[in-house]
């Protein structure tokens, strides 16, 4: 019997120091964040005064006191010093690869004439050798402060282009990258004649055009689909080049506050770069993408082998990206009523609407949520129509597809509620409504504009989340200017006063969910992030102010001065 009572003692004593090592190890925390307003996005508690972390996890978020109970003489501290901290930044709808080539390219985003472009031209035809092409993008005709003498349907023409780069082939993708604008020389390269009346044959293209002046001329633009005529000849980008740009692009990221990235349609040449980047540990980004659902033989590969879900939360592939209509500044998108600055235009279908429902039902059959960009009213409601049809169809596969329509910028009253009635997310870009409103009136006219543009929050209303984002590089990746338009419905130099449609306007707290916690839902991922709650990743962004009581106008001086990826700080601005 002693014997026994020995041994029994020992077990529990034995028993008892392993709980307490596993205890130990259990709530020991690697990072301490305290010292100002932390926004947790969670809704059991709003606000916390304290987040430890546990390598790329979150171990606790609540009050400071409770937090130092996981401090070891291991455990990183960072003192906020009154700065603001929330849930990393989730980037809802860009173009990953374009914003990394976009720092390495000529960035027209900033111009404001036609002669700035010219001249950025110019320096760069100085520096290039004869017959290299020169490639850029952001220029946006009608953003410029100044309008050319010679213009064919509010765009430019290629002459003044043309003249300081006549041995370098020239193409400029308009900032939506609906359009592009050739020079002379490209536009031989890609055998087009510039000369009146000749290969008139050489500029139809279905889904896309050729602008041309009154002689029959193109006038160097090339609207949709008609650009792949010159895009086809401009050399394919080297893997060296491919790298630096995806380094480039998670840098920017990391300076912007940005954890997670909706990439809105890749290719199979990206997506083995992502796969050699994620093995080669420079994935510190996390990438839900989507298929490119221009290449249907890469869909039909995907179908068999279905959606990759990554558990490492770095590189997600279960959705399809398609491309249906254009953009309201280059009059490409989709609408039911003409464009009222062009009449009788009504935009482009630049998909065929039967291939939308044949890849709602592949979604649906293979796992894959459906991604369709649309503008314009028409766009949105043929897409709407597509999607219900095949819910309808194989009703026991929609239970939760979360299948979305990418921009929803322009809509039918009618349509609204539709998007919640189906369950269908909006992924809308709200930098888009300051930019593109003190013209968009040109193109819609006040009725369309008024009774369903940027329709934040009747479709908040209505029970459906909004994702928001850039569309990067559309615009640039600033998360903040986009916050700003959320809340305010104004410009960015803050006009109107009252801001446009402000009845639509997000409030704060709508619009840090749009960035964060409803993001991750539009990718099936608000169980790992989105929230600063226990158990998720620990991503976080950490800005300058607190853009959650700050008066508005001061919104856009907020910056963000860390970002903390999977539990490590990736980025902090210097002093």
């Amino acid at each position: 019997m002693h014997i026994q009572k020995s041994v029994l003692g020992t077990l529990l004593a034995a028993c008892l120091i392993l709980t307490a090592c596993s205890k130990t190890e259990k709530e020991s925390a690697t990072l301490l964040i305290y010292g100002g307003p932390i926004y947790t996005v969670d809704t059991t508690q709003a606000m916390v005064e304290a987040v430890a972390t546990k390598d790329n996890t979150i171990l606790f978020a609540g009050s400071l006191e409770e937090a130092k109970q996981y401090q070891t003489e291991q455990t990183q501290v960072i003192d906020l010093q009154g700065k603001t901290m929330t849930p990393g930044l989730i980037e809802g709808h860009g173009h990953f690869m374009g914003l990394g080539y976009n720092e390495l390219d000529l960035d027209l985003m900033n111009t404001t004439s036609y002669q700035e472009i010219v001249d950025a031209v110019a320096e760069k035809v100085a520096e290039a050798e004869p017959g290299e092409w020169i490639t850029g993008r952001g220029w946006h005709q009608s953003k410029w402060e100044e309008i050319p003498e010679e213009v064919v349907k509010g765009f430019q023409t290629h002459d003044l282009l043309s003249s300081v780069s006549p041995d370098n082939p020239v193409y400029l993708r308009h900032a939506s990258g609906h359009a592009g604008f050739a020079n002379a020389r490209a536009m031989e390269i890609a055998g087009i004649s510039i000369l009146p009346g000749e290969g008139a044959d050489t500029y139809e293209i279905e889904g896309g055009e050729v602008l041309r002046d009154n002689l029959g001329r193109p006038t160097g633009i090339f609207n949709e689909r008609a650009q792949t005529l010159i895009t086809r000849h401009i050399p394919e980008n080297t893997p060296e080049r491919d790298i630096k740009a995806f380094e480039m692009a998670v840098a920017a990221c990391h300076r912007n506050g940005i954890t997670g990235f909706h990439d809105a349609g890749i290719g199979r040449e990206t997506i083995a770069l992502y796969e050699q980047m994620k093995e080669s540990g420079k994935m510190n980004i996390r990438l839900f993408t989507m298929l490119t659902g221009w290449d249907p033989e890469l869909l039909e590969e995907w179908y068999e082998r279905g959606p990759q879900i990554d558990t490492a939360h770095l590189l997600t592939i279960r959705s399809i990206k398609l491309n249906c209509d254009g953009a309201l500044g280059s009059r490409g998108a989709w609408l039911l009523e003409p464009y009222t600055d062009r009449p009788g235009h009504y935009g482009h279908e630049t998909l065929p609407m039967e291939i939308v429902k044949e890849t709602a039902l592949n979604g649906l059959q293979n796992g894959f949520q459906v991604c369709s960009h649309a503008i314009g009213d028409r766009a949105n409601r043929e897409i709407l129509d597509r999607y219900e049809a095949a819910f309808k169809e194989l009703p026991d596969l929609a239970g939760d597809h979360r299948f979305r329509i990418e921009h929803a910028q322009h809509l039918h009253p009618e349509d609204i509620p539709r998007f919640a009635e189906l369950g269908v997310i909006p992924a809308m870009q709200a930098i888009h409504m300051s930019s593109d409103r003190p013209w968009a009136i040109d193109r819609l006219g006040e009725k369309r504009i008024k009774e369903g543009a940027y329709m934040w929050q009747s479709l908040l209303q209505s029970g459906i989340p909004i994702v928001n984002g850039t569309d990067v590089p559309v615009e640039p990746l600033d998360p903040i200017p986009s916050f700003y338009a959320s809340i305010s419905r104004k410009t960015l130099k803050g006009t109107p006063e009252e801001g446009y449609e402000p009845a639509e306007r997000m409030t704060r707290e709508q619009a840090l969910r749009s960035y964060t916690l409803d993001a991750a839902y539009g990718a099936f991922e608000e169980d790992i992030k989105g929230s600063i709650t226990p158990g998720k990743l620990a991503d976080f962004t950490i800005y300058n102010q607190d853009l959650m009581t700050v008066p508005e106008p001061s919104v856009l001086d907020t910056e963000v001065v860390m970002t903390i990826f999977n539990g490590e700080v990736v980025y902090s601005k210097k002093e």
